[in-house]
C-alpha cells in the first residue's frame, strides 16, 4: 500500500485507508462527508466542546504572547460566552441541528485551546462524559504536536479501543522558517515524533495545514503535502490564511508586511496540496474563516460555497484529482527515506535541525503536575 513512499517501517504502522473508489462516485477528492457515511453508515456531525481548556503558548509555559493568529474568540463561539456543561454543550448543539436536520450520529470535537492541556484523569473524566451521550459515536481530540506526552497516548490509545476517535495535529506547515514566523514554538519534528508515536498506539491521526503562508511557494506547500502522504495522515485540514481582529497578524497586514491570496488563487493551491496527498487521506476542510465581527480579511472566505466552487473548477480546469502525484518517482527518490526532498528542507542553513525542531513533550516534570498542554488555534493548532 505504500511502495515507493519511501516510509521506514515504523512509520508504516498505520491503520489501513479504507477501500473505497471514491473516483468511481464521480468525486475529485475524498471528502469527510463521504467517510463518515462509510465509517458510520449514516451522516454524522461534528459538535464543537470547550473543556475549558488553555494553550502552553498562552499560558506562560512556553509563551504567554501566543501565535501570530491567536484569536481563540474568532474560532470559538463558546469562548464568547459563559461556558456550560459538556452534556449541555452536546444537548444545545442536537437541539440546533435538529430543527434542520436529523442528527443521530455525532462526534464530540474538542476543539477550543489545547485540549491535552489537563491532568490525564481530567480528560478520562470529560471524555467519558462526552461518550455517555446517547448521539455521540466518536471523539476528536485538537492538540499541538509537542504536547501529547506518552501518558496522554496511552489514555487516548485506551478510547481508541473502545470508540471511532482521532487526534488532530496542528502541523500548519512543514518548514521551520514559516514556523518560526508564525511563533508555534515547536518544530516539524515534533509532528514526525508525535504521528510515530500515536502510530505504534494504533491511534487515528489528523493534521491541519496552512496554506498561502507569507514566504513559501507552490513547491513548498506541496513538500508539506509530500510528507503527509509519506507519514500515511488519515485526515487533513486545510486553511486560507485568514487574519482575526487583535493579533499580531492584523498589524502586520495593517502596516502592508503581510499579503493574503485572492479566492481563485488559494483554489489553485488547495488542488496543487490535494494531487500530491495521499488517496485515501480524507479532506476535513478546504478553507477556513472568522465569523464577520472577528474577520479583518480576507472577505472571499466568508462565502465557502464559492470557495468549494472554485476548487471543483480548478479541479475540472487541470482534469486532475487528489492523488493524482502520489507515488511519482519524483516525489519520493530512491535514498530520501527519512530527509524532506530539498525544496522542502527543514533543517538550519548549516545542514542541522534548529533547536526549535527538536521533539519537546511538556509533563510532569516541567509542569510539577500530570499533564501534557497542546493548543488549537488559527489551522486548530
Amino acid at each position: 500500500m505504500y511502495a515507493g513512499t519511501g516510509m521506514r517501517s515504523s512509520e508504516r504502522a498505520a491503520p489501513a485507508f479504507e477501500a473505497f473508489d471514491w473516483r468511481a462516485a464521480g468525486l475529485r477528492y475524498y471528502p469527510l462527508g463521504q467517510y463518515f457515511r462509510r465509517q458510520f453508515g449514516r451522516r454524522a456531525w461534528k459538535v464543537s466542546l470547550d473543556a475549558g481548556c488553555d494553550c502552553p503558548n498562552v499560558d506562560g509555559t512556553l509563551a504567554s504572547d501566543g501565535c501570530l493568529f491567536c484569536n481563540v474568540a474568532s474560532y470559538s463561539p463558546s469562548r464568547r460566552g459563559p461556558r456550560r456543561p459538556l452534556t449541555r454543550q452536546i444537548d444545545d448543539a442536537c437541539q440546533r441541528l435538529g430543527s434542520k436536520r436529523k442528527c443521530d450520529a455525532l462526534l464530540a470535537y474538542f476543539q477550543p485551546a489545547t485540549n491535552t492541556h489537563a491532568p490525564v484523569e481530567q480528560l478520562r473524566a470529560w471524555w467519558s462524559e462526552a461518550l455517555s451521550h446517547p448521539k455521540i459515536v466518536g471523539l476528536i481530540v485538537g492538540t499541538r504536536p509537542d504536547c501529547v506526552a506518552d501518558p496522554i497516548l496511552d489514555l487516548a490509545a485506551e478510547f481508541s479501543g473502545r470508540t471511532w476517535m482521532s487526534i488532530e495535529y496542528g502541523l500548519q506547515t512543514v518548514h521551520e522558517r514559516s514556523l518560526r514566523w508564525l511563533r508555534r514554538r515547536h518544530g516539524y519534528d515534533a509532528f514526525r515524533d508525535a504521528v510515530a508515536r500515536s502510530r505504534s498506539r494504533g491511534i487515528r491521526v489528523g493534521a491541519h495545514v496552512i496554506l498561502g503562508l507569507p514566504g513559501e511557494s507552490r513547491d513548498d506547500m506541496r513538500a508539506t503535502a509530500r510528507e503527509l502522504a509519506r507519514l500515511a495522515i488519515d485526515s487533513v485540514k486545510l486553511h486560507n490564511l485568514y487574519v482575526p481582529r487583535d493579533t499580531r497578524l492584523a498589524d502586520l497586514l495593517a502596516a502592508g508586511a503581510v499579503r493574503l491570496p485572492g479566492r481563485d488563487e488559494y483554489a489553485s493551491y488547495v488542488v496543487d496540496f490535494l494531487e500530491v496527498l495521499h488517496p485515501g487521506c480524507v479532506v476535513d476542510r478546504l478553507g477556513a474563516d472568522a465569523p464577520p465581527e472577528f474577520l479583518v480579511a480576507p472577505d472571499w472566505c466568508l462565502d465557502k460555497p464559492a470557495v468549494r466552487a472554485a476548487v471543483d473548477a480548478e479541479f475540472a480546469r487541470r482534469d486532475t484529482w487528489q492523488g493524482r502525484e502520489f507515488g511519482s518517482p519524483r516525489l519520493f527518490p530512491a535514498g530520501r527515506t527519512g530527509d524532506m526532498l530539498k525544496d522542502g528542507d527543514w533543517s538550519g542553513p548549516d545542514g542541522r535541525r534548529p533547536a526549535a525542531s527538536r521533539a519537546r513533550h511538556i509533563g510532569p516534570s516541567e509542569r510539577g503536575r500530570e499533564e501534557s498542554p497542546g493548543s488549537a488555534g488559527h489551522g486548530g493548532g
